[in-house]
């Protein structure tokens, strides 16, 4: 498992900001995700979610601002850089292979992130090593029975499962989701966020996410962005009876604060 750090907050940032062509996108945005929490980042459509997101792992650089991993200022990382720390971010199905099978998509998954520690391409004995442990993965998201199936195959709910099994077989520190349940029906919704609750034992999770039901099911702290800057934070209760959120909220298509 991962090495155990003293420090209370996993992933910290201090005003972080990023501008495009003299547009601010994240403005001076101070997270603190706390270690072996489920930490989701809402708003609504424009608020800057996925540019906070991209800022963390690594896929844009902040213009000013500073991002910490276990107390170490990872601001000038690498993507591959910080992952190898053990911040992984998990990538929508279409970015993984479709005409391979369940378990060849959590193998590469592993292999990926195993390249610079071990060499897993050398022997039967190493690769049969190698498909125990996607097993487990597979097992883990409850997909172990799908393990020969095409990856083109399965439900849509599914697919996200086997996204959320290709980040797992690396056994990160933190798991990074993007919109997990973006565009599935009520029982996909359900399973994927029971397995978000279920994988994020043991691990700390920052979230992407639109919908307000799964936030308030599992979300241990939520931040709240408009317009770039963080609005709220807590838990569900005190960010959806904050006046600023709800008018944030008012009108939006995302979603409605109320009643969930």
């Amino acid at each position: 498992m991962s090495m155990q750090h003293d420090s209370e907050f996993v992933i910290e940032t201090r005003n972080l900001t990023k501008e495009f062509l003299g547009f601010v996108a994240v403005k001076n945005v101070n997270l603190k995700v706390r270690r072996h929490a489920i930490h989701a980042i809402i708003g609504p459509n424009g608020a800057g979610k996925s540019t906070c997101f991209n800022l963390i792992t690594k896929f844009h650089a902040p213009t000013s601002g500073h991002i910490f991993f276990n107390g170490q200022d990872v601001t000038h990382f690498t993507p591959p850089h910080i992952a190898r720390a053990g911040v992984v971010r998990s990538f929508q199905i279409s970015a993984v292979f479709p005409h391979m099978t369940v378990l060849e998509n959590v193998r590469i998954g592993l292999q990926r992130g195993a390249v610079n520690s071990f060499n897993f391409w050398s022997s039967d004995r190493s690769l049969s090593v190698l498909n125990e442990r996607c097993m487990q993965a597979l097992h883990e998201v409850g997909l172990e029975e799908f393990a020969d199936e095409l990856a083109v195959n399965l439900p849509y709910g599914r697919k996200r499962a086997l996204e959320i099994a290709t980040t797992l077989v690396t056994d990160p520190e933190v798991m990074l989701l993007d919109e997990p349940t973006q565009g599935m029906g009520h029982e996909d919704v359900e399973r994927v966020t029971s397995l978000i609750k279920k994988v994020s034992a043991g691990r700390t999770i920052v979230m992407v996410e639109h919908n307000m039901k799964v936030v308030a099911k599992i979300a241990d702290t939520i931040s709240v962005l408009q317009r770039g800057e963080v609005i709220a934070e807590g838990d569900y209760a005190t960010v959806s009876n904050n006046p600023q959120v709800m008018e944030a909220y008012m009108g939006s298509a995302d979603t409605e604060l109320a009643g969930h």
